[in-house]
């Protein structure tokens, strides 16, 4: 644990300048006001939801997010060569492309309405918008880690380490007390519990708590491909062509993903995909980022539970 605190001062040391983060932090400020002002992400880019050009607004989104962070990295560092990186290009490009079409995938709207005669409809929705990650960001990511990826030795951080996990273990210990003061506030209780009652479990006459379980589960899995992307693709794989720098605009990108989330969460994003891109990139593995993630999210799914069984 020691040794981790050790890295994340090491990095600290090597990429921190008071200007890089200062213009940084002014960048996603702009960002974050631009979305909450004029409602971008909820009220303009959703509202093509299920059309060809939903996708590419998306592309937009992410890409003005993270090669204006990309920039101002190479400006301090004094770095152009990086735009000449036709690494740089061909990986931020896989990894916009994939996430875009993830964020904007639609067919399985098409999928819930065949499953079953659509009588699952809602229930099968929710299943496989958590489960279509597997064709959209997991698949593609493998083929390029496949044939295309000639350094990495392991998948991208999926090879399980054991070094650092008592520290995650803690931070997400942490959480906890946090999660459960969240869990009192009512626009904690809009959001969440994710899970509804659909009536999926009269239909295959099972307990709800079934139905339940497999919904929690997809949506788990969900947070896998986010891990896999972000720490692992944009922060590991990304570190051979960015070094250190592949963290910072890994986090602005990754704070527009919470956008149409409550603020704080946007912003508390940046701190958390901060961590754990620094402590990734110093284990080479995302498994400890996985168990905070998914705690973090079953932790708030069980808070709300709670909270309308004591109601």
């Amino acid at each position: 644990m020691k040794a981790l605190w050790r890295d994340l001062r090491t990095h600290l040391r090597a990429d921190f300048r008071p200007d890089l983060y200062g213009a940084t932090a002014l960048w996603v400020t702009v960002l974050i006001a631009v979305n909450y002002y004029v409602d971008l992400e909820d009220s303009y880019i959703d509202s093509h939801q299920g059309k060809p050009i939903w996708p590419f607004l998306y592309f937009c989104l992410y890409a003005t997010a993270y090669y204006g962070s990309v920039w101002l990295w190479t400006y301090f560092h004094k770095r152009p060569d990086v735009w000449r990186s036709r690494d740089f290009w061909l990986r931020s490009g896989t990894a916009l492309i994939c996430y875009s079409i993830y964020a904007g995938f639609y067919a399985h709207s098409y999928w819930s309405r065949q499953l079953f005669d659509g009588q699952i409809y809602v229930f099968a929705y929710y299943c496989l918008h958590n489960l279509q990650s597997v064709l959209t960001i997991v698949l593609p990511l493998y083929l390029f880690y496949t044939f295309v990826d000639p350094y990495s030795s392991s998948f991208y951080g999926v090879a399980p380490k054991r070094k650092g996990l008592g520290l995650y273990a803690i931070l997400l210990g942490l959480m906890i007390p946090l999660i459960t003061l969240a869990s009192f506030q009512p626009d904690f209780l809009q959001s969440y519990p994710t899970y509804h009652d659909t009536g999926a479990n009269e239909f295959f006459g099972v307990p709800e708590w079934v139905t339940a379980l497999v919904y929690e589960l997809c949506y788990g899995w969900d947070f896998v491909p986010t891990e896999l992307l972000f720490r692992g693709f944009l922060v590991i794989g990304m570190s051979k062509a960015l070094g250190r720098g592949a963290v910072l605009p890994m986090i602005v990108w990754y704070c527009t993903v919470h956008f149409g989330r409550p603020l704080g969460e946007a912003i508390s994003s940046l701190f958390g995909g901060y961590l754990l891109g620094v402590l990734a990139l110093s284990t080479r593995s995302i498994w400890g980022g996985l168990l905070i993630h998914i705690g973090i999210a079953w932790g708030m799914e069980l808070a709300a539970f709670l909270q309308g069984v004591s109601r």
